[in-house]
């Protein structure tokens, strides 16, 4: 257990912790700032939301730079990323800031390319991430940030900043899977 793995495991704690600030109805007060008003819990949730998906630099970094480059990290890293997403997301829907539908189009190719990098992990190949799918990751990261605080500083511009970052993680989502499906058809078509 390096320290890269230790930083994404930790990526994965601090789930629970966002979901409890973020859907426990605690009575913290509203904030004016920037333009928007939030919940003080919006705002801290968003700071964890914020911290947790920093660590997926973090981790990718220092398991470069030290050459801690692991299978299990190469596992791990994705999946941190793919859960802490998913609990954003239904957060987001469940407050009402997100359509379902879109949700669901995102959490389907999460589950589709999970599926995908099993079958080809039972073939002896661990996938990393490639590039298309770290950029899917930093405009569902950018998304889901803006809509947590309230789409601050652009809602005093009356700009939906945090609509079309959704609108735009959506696009990344389905390239990025239609992107590994079609590296990988191999592993369809030679599957037994």
């Amino acid at each position: 257990m390096n320290l890269p793995n230790k930083i994404t495991i930790s990526r994965i704690f601090l789930i629970p912790l966002f979901l409890i600030v973020m859907l426990v109805p605690f009575s913290w007060g509203e904030l004016s700032l920037l333009g928007a008003t939030l919940p003080v819990t919006h705002l801290v949730g968003a700071l964890i939301f914020i911290i947790a998906s920093a660590t997926d630099w973090v981790d990718g970094h220092f398991a470069r730079k030290y050459n801690l480059v692991t299978n299990l990290g190469k596992f791990l890293d994705p999946l941190a990323d793919k859960l802490l997403v998913s609990a954003a997301l239904i957060v987001l829907v469940e407050l009402g800031f997100a359509p379902s539908w879109i949700v669901i189009v995102i959490i389907s190719r999460e589950f589709a390319v999970t599926g995908l990098r099993l079958i080809l992990a039972g073939g002896g190949e661990v996938v990393a991430a490639n590039q298309l799918g770290k950029i899917k990751t930093w405009t569902q990261i950018v998304a889901i940030s803006a809509l947590l605080l309230h789409n601050i500083i652009f809602e005093m511009l009356s700009i939906p900043f945090d609509d079309i970052a959704l609108w735009v993680a959506l696009v990344f989502t389905i390239w990025s899977g239609w992107d590994y499906f079609a590296k990988n058809k191999g592993a369809f078509i030679n599957s037994k």
